[in-house]
């Protein structure tokens, strides 16, 4: 076959079955490529021969480096056509030439290449250029070389002439086609390009540097043309091969010769040395003819004059074989018996003269060194037979089947270590042997079987998961993969349930394991099958049921329904009664579920002889009456245990909740019935006078408090905040306000029935404190008071202002009859005056506005009911302060009690508008009130004195009934 290199994967190289004349299609022929498939492969079936992925390169090709004949570069591959059942195999040797593609440029030795042209030199010179390689041959080879000259040269001084050699190769020489005069020029600079022959073509070019020397008129010429030597491969380097001699006539340096390689590709270089001086060549490295078994290649021989001549030999060294190398035996496949690892699987079955493998022996050497003889050593079924009968087979390269010559038996042997050796014919010979284990397959004709159709086993409960049931064992008359056995569980045919998530069986060992925990109570037979299976092909198999039955343990502990009952009971309940149940239970039976409760102490031993539990029914009892304000919880243990041996026990625990009872009434904590808050009367309204603070010994609603104001708040003056117990000023104080207020408190709490607790709340309202002793007495009678008796403010203030009422009328009355007696006085003075009237402002001998000096021993009368008698008439008027320089009014006055009936008080009180003052100051005889000065009312410099008689300014003027008392100002004393 022919096929170009580099093509792409998959190309089609011909029809193996077709070139052979075997008919395809029916299957019973199949063809297997035993050896070239790095770059080939076949088509089993067909027998189409195509290329791999891997890519052809005919230059890269080890056994194509040297070849430079077209048919002389191809791969060697091998064909196997296998018969049915692989009952007869013919093997075929195929050869695919490789055709070289124009895949590589041609390239000069250097970039740069330096030409040296004597002067003078008649026109038609001739002068050898350096020759460009190319890796390719043929019409893809070197085809033509051009000369590029530099415009400046185009009067054609130089010309490139290209000579065919006598090996087929292109000579590129420069002519000389026009005078050269150094002095005039001594260098021309070129292009020389080089053209392959291929489609499409490929070039390169490189710089031709032309120097004009002076003459050198005698080139070197070597004696020779051709000089041929052989060379004993792995000769040690620096042997001497042969030595190159060129003469020049010239004499100096022109005759001087100098020796280099010409054409002489990269391995000649890398192996050869050749002497410059004298021309020998000689080993630089070992040469293996196994990789190169010819040199070829030329050698220029150049003098030194200017410029240099040069003269060229070919040099073909044959490398000379040595008996180096072992003869190599491989042993592959054949067929479709496999082989891998040096291990050829075989059946016992397999018919006598069967091929098992292939076995090639080969020899790198050649001649006589190179012809084996192969053999099997040792007493085995086993012989060679060649591969193929032709002549024009290499005696360093054969092959050989290797057949069955015996019938096989695995019972008797399963092994077989079939060495081959391999004997070349060198001197002295050498030998090499290598081994294929034949290993006899085994046929699969017995099923696994069991000693037992049924096995029962008694397996107790409560097991630890994975824990092994029982081992079930099926043998099997084979050997190897078919009497491997894999165990595995089925549902057994008198039941669908399937064992999977119960049972498990180990596949290799047979073993039954129990994958969860059996419990007896809840199921106490298994039933299912175990299966096992050969892994042979078909795979054999045979089966036993297991039952299992579950034997009893007391593997069950009492059980709560709860880890945790809660019970909630009442305080005060009565002794020995019940607080609650517990219910526990027992899966096992008989003596396992005889149960036995108890209580267990908790944390601090609350349960300590309190609590009692009934064993019967679970019924706890106490055996105190609880107290929620000494102890709100208890909580302990109840304990049962069942009568199995071992015994079990399981505890729960009990938390108990005493629920509270509204038997605690508040506890008020502030203020204290004997305390007093002082309130100024300037306080602004939502003044907070005190706190109520109360507690209680309950919880919850029972807890929840609210406070009221029940008494001794007849003006409506304070507010309690129900919730906070915060008592505000609600109510604008009055003078009748000033003096000691007793609130009656009420604190309720909100339970069923509610219980509450009264407090008093002493309030005095004055401006200052400054007998505390009097409210301290007052606060002192408070408490013995009647709580339905109100304390507010000052008790005489109505009882002065009902006595005030009375005084007024009384003046009244009296001022209507002076009046009268005036009016009649005046008329009849009127009329013995004739025509002179009345002078107002004249003072007459008797003032009738001039008020009399009462009686200081007449006492005031007592009452019916022996309480203090009204006080006087005057009683109820105040002291009024002076007026400040600047106009204002003092309008404070500082009230002062006295534990005395005849103490007066005194409180500041504001006229309306127009109305007249009446004295700043009476001094009043008993039983009259004494009257202090206010501590902040004028100090001594104005004469503010007590005095009986009223001022000559100030008047009672009448208008009806109603009679005013009071002045816009105040009387100024001096």
């Amino acid at each position: 076959y022919r096929l170009a290199e580099e093509g792409p994967a998959d190309i089609r190289i011909g029809n193996v079955a077709s070139d052979l004349g075997i008919v395809t299609g029916s299957g019973e022929v199949t063809f297997s490529l035993e050896s070239g498939s790095d770059y080939l492969k076949i088509d089993n079936m067909t027998g189409e021969l195509s290329t791999t992925e891997r890519r052809i390169d005919r230059e890269k090709l080890p056994q194509c480096q040297m070849i430079f004949d077209e048919n002389e570069c191809f791969l060697d591959f091998e064909v196997s056509v296998i018969g049915p059942s692989q009952s007869w195999v013919d093997l075929f040797e195929g050869r695919v030439i490789i055709l070289d593609i124009n895949d590589n440029t041609p390239t000069f030795p250097s970039p740069v290449l330096t030409l040296t042209v004597e002067e003078n030199r008649p026109v038609g010179t001739l002068y050898l250029l350096p020759t460009a390689t190319d890796r390719d041959f043929g019409r893809n080879g070197i085809e033509r070389y051009e000369l590029l000259q530099e415009p400046a040269a185009r009067s054609s001084v130089f010309e490139l002439q290209v000579a065919d050699t006598l090996d087929g190769e292109k000579q590129p020489q420069l002519i000389v086609k026009g005078p050269l005069d150094r002095e005039q020029r001594d260098s021309y600079e070129l292009s020389l390009r080089v053209r392959d022959g291929g489609e499409p073509a490929r070039s390169s070019q490189a710089i031709l540097r032309v120097l004009i020397t002076d003459v050198n008129d005698n080139s070197p010429r070597f004696e020779k043309s051709i000089y041929e030597a052989d060379l004993a491969e792995n000769s040690s380097p620096g042997t001497p091969i042969l030595q190159l001699r060129a003469t020049d006539l010239d004499v100096g340096v022109n005759g001087q010769i100098e020796y280099v390689f010409g054409a002489a590709t990269e391995s000649v270089r890398r192996l050869l040395r050749l002497d410059e001086t004298s021309g020998w060549l000689s080993v630089l490295h070992r040469i293996d003819r196994e990789e190169v078994n010819q040199l070829r290649f030329t050698v220029m021989a150049r003098d030194r004059g200017q410029p240099p001549k040069t003269d060229k030999a070919t040099v073909v060294l044959n490398i000379r074989d040595e008996n180096d190398n072992v003869p190599t035996i491989d042993i592959r496949k054949i067929g479709r018996i496999p082989l891998r690892d040096g291990v050829a699987s075989v059946a016992e079955d397999v018919l006598v003269d069967t091929p098992i493998a292939l076995v090639q022996v080969s020899d790198r050497d050649q001649g006589e060194n190179g012809v084996v003889t192969c053999t099997v050593v040792g007493d085995v079924p086993f012989q060679l037979k060649p591969a193929s009968e032709g002549e024009g087979e290499p005696q360093n390269k054969r092959k050989y089947f290797l057949h069955t010559s015996a019938p096989l038996d695995y019972e008797a042997v399963r092994d077989y270590n079939v060495v081959i050796v391999a004997v070349d014919s060198g001197s002295p010979s050498l030998s090499s042997n290598n081994s294929l284990l034949v290993r006899v397959g085994d046929t699969n004709d017995n099923p696994p079987m069991f000693s037992q159709a049924v096995l029962e086993v008694s397996f107790p409960e409560n097991n630890l998961p994975g824990e092994r049931v029982a081992t079930v064992v099926a043998t099997d008359a084979d050997s190897g993969k078919n009497a491997e056995i894999t165990y595995s569980l089925e549902a057994s045919p008198l039941s669908s349930e399937a064992p999977g998530g119960i049972f498990s069986i180990d596949p290799d060992s047979g073993d039954v394991s129990v994958q969860a925990v059996l419990d007896r109570e809840q199921r106490d037979t298994y039933e299912f099958q175990v299966t096992a299976r050969d892994k042979g092909i078909p795979s054999l198999q045979g089966s036993t049921t297991v039952v299992v039955r579950v034997a009893d343990r007391n593997d069950n502990e009492p059980r709560f329904m709860q880890d945790v009952f809660t019970f909630y009971v009442k305080e005060n309940l009565q002794p020995n009664s019940p607080v609650g149940m517990v219910t526990v239970m027992d899966f096992d039976k008989g003596r396992n579920a005889e149960l036995s409760l108890s209580i267990q102490p908790g944390d601090h031993d609350q349960a300590a002889g309190i609590f009692s539990i009934e064993n019967d029914t679970g019924t706890i009892f106490s055996t105190v009456s609880f107290d929620r304000e000494q102890q709100t919880s208890y909580t302990f243990k109840v304990k049962a245990v069942d009568g199995g041996e071992p015994p079990r026990s399981a505890t729960a625990t009990v938390s108990l909740f005493v629920m509270d009872e509204n038997d605690n009434a508040p506890t008020v904590t502030f203020p204290s019935n004997s305390s007093y808050t002082v309130l100024p009367p300037s306080s602004n309204m939502r003044t907070v006078v005190a706190t109520v603070v109360a507690t209680d010994a309950d919880t919850g609603l029972n807890a929840d408090l609210n406070y009221s104001i029940v008494g001794g708040n007849p003006f409506k003056l304070f507010e309690i905040d129900p919730a906070s117990g915060v008592v505000s000023l609600v109510g604008k104080l009055a003078p009748k306000h000033y003096g000691l207020h007793r609130l009656v408190v009420q604190v309720n709490d909100s339970g069923q029935p509610p219980q509450s607790t009264t407090a008093l709340l002493h309030v005095f309202v004055n401006e200052s404190l400054s007998n505390a002793t009097v409210v301290e007495n007052q606060v002192a009678r408070s408490l013995h008071t009647p709580l339905a008796q109100d304390i507010a403010g000052d008790p005489s203030y109505e009882l002065s202002k009902q006595r005030l009422s009375i005084v007024i009328g009384v003046v009244a009355g009296i001022m209507t009859v002076i009046l009268l007696i005036l009016v009649v006085v005046m008329a009849r003075y009127c009329r013995s005056k004739g025509k002179h009237g009345y002078e107002a402002g004249k003072k007459d001998h008797e003032d009738f506005f001039t008020p009399q000096q009462h009686d200081k021993a007449k006492k005031p009368k007592k009452d019916k009911k022996g309480k203090k008698g009204k006080q006087p008439l005057y009683s109820s008027i105040v002291t009024v302060e002076a007026s400040k320089p600047n106009g204002q009014r003092y309008d404070s006055v500082n009230e002062k009690l006295s534990d005395s009936p005849g103490m007066g008080r005194y409180r500041s009180v504001n006229g309306g508008p127009g109305s007249p003052d009446l004295a700043r100051h009476y001094k009043s005889s008993s039983p009259l009130p004494t009257v202090q000065l206010h501590p902040q009312s004028p100090t001594a410099g104005k004469k503010h004195q007590a005095v009986q008689d009223l001022p000559p300014a100030n008047t009672f003027v009448g208008a009806g009934d109603n009679i005013s008392i009071g002045s816009d100002h105040c009387s100024e004393y001096s």
